[in-house]
């Protein structure tokens, strides 16, 4: 059994990492992430405290599990606060990323990197995996730095990227749009939504079982793993109001210029999924049908 270490194991990609490898009983499970552990269940697997930021608790904990395969999904991914906190952006999002390379490098472990849409100027989406990068933001300029570290790497490593994450889990630190929408709507809160931006938003399941197809496929190179609808941001918007019956005259459409964010947004993004799909077998969920999802597994939330 390949031993998989897993960072930022509290965040919503990382838990729904927990639950998949859990669930298929093929891998050894070290979960790790800052502080203590936010997962429900705490058998089956080891979590293990570790600062991405510090090398030395990297090394300690590398060192006492050997894993085969890291899957780093730990970074700083708000864009703005980026903005704002360059140094910090820098640290977490290009310096951790070299630390963990390079006991990669020395223990010999495949590396799986998560990187973003937002690498690109979203003036010619979507995306294949060899389009060009020029990122408007600091955000998007700290992980084309690290997707670089990455590709200099002498482990083997593949390069995930991924477009606007969504889901639910038991404990989330941050939202996302979509329950940011659904949220807001369910309270009668009017919502300013951009109806000039394009995505292809991601189920967390499906961007958690391309990782663990990547590990399993011992996959190398870069991947491109979205869900399959392009939609504006607003349509995004007005689908989770159609889904859950909710009262979309409250989304009001904005202009992105409108809404001041100190981080350009690239226009349109979007993913060629057609390698992902072929090299890996990725087979993404249409977007209702992750709204479903999400429906089914709040349902079970509130049974407990």
């Amino acid at each position: 059994m390949k031993t998989i270490l897993v960072t930022g194991s509290n965040g919503l990609l990382g838990q729904k990492l927990t639950e998949n490898i859990l669930a298929s009983n093929k891998y050894h499970l070290i979960a790790t992430s800052k502080g203590a552990n936010r997962f429900p269940v705490n058998e089956g697997y080891s979590y293990a405290e570790m600062d991405v930021l510090d090398p030395h608790s990297i090394h300690s904990v590398f060192n006492k599990y050997r894993p085969d395969a890291v899957i780093h999904t730990a970074a700083m991914t708000n864009v703005d606060t980026c903005e704002a906190h360059p140094e910090l952006a820098e640290q977490l999002n290009i310096e951790a990323v070299g630390s963990l390379v390079r006991i990669c490098e020395e223990l010999n472990i495949h590396f799986i990197h998560l990187s973003t849409d937002f690498i690109f100027d979203g003036a010619a989406g979507p995306y294949e995996e060899t389009a060009l990068p020029n990122p408007l933001s600091y955000y998007g300029e700290t992980k084309l730095a690290a997707e670089v570290v990455v590709k200099q790497a002498s482990c083997p490593w593949a390069i995930i990227r991924t477009i606007l994450v969504y889901g639910i889990v038991a404990d989330l630190s941050r939202s996302n749009i979509v329950l940011w929408a659904k949220g807001a709507l369910e309270k009668g809160q009017p919502l300013n939504v951009v109806n000039d931006q394009w995505r292809m938003p991601t189920l967390a399941e499906d961007l958690a079982t391309a990782c663990l197809l990547a590990v399993e496929q011992n996959a190398q190179g870069i991947y491109h793993i979205s869900g399959k609808d392009m939609m504006s941001v607003v349509e995004l918007v007005r689908r989770v109001a159609n889904y859950w019956k909710l009262d979309a005259g409250l989304i009001n459409e904005v202009s992105s210029a409108s809404l001041n964010q100190s981080a350009p947004r690239p226009v349109r993004t979007g993913f060629i999924l057609n390698k992902a799909q072929r090299d890996l077998g990725y087979a993404p969920h249409s977007f209702e049908e992750g709204l479903a999802l999400v429906d089914q597994q709040l349902q079970l939330q509130q049974l407990h």
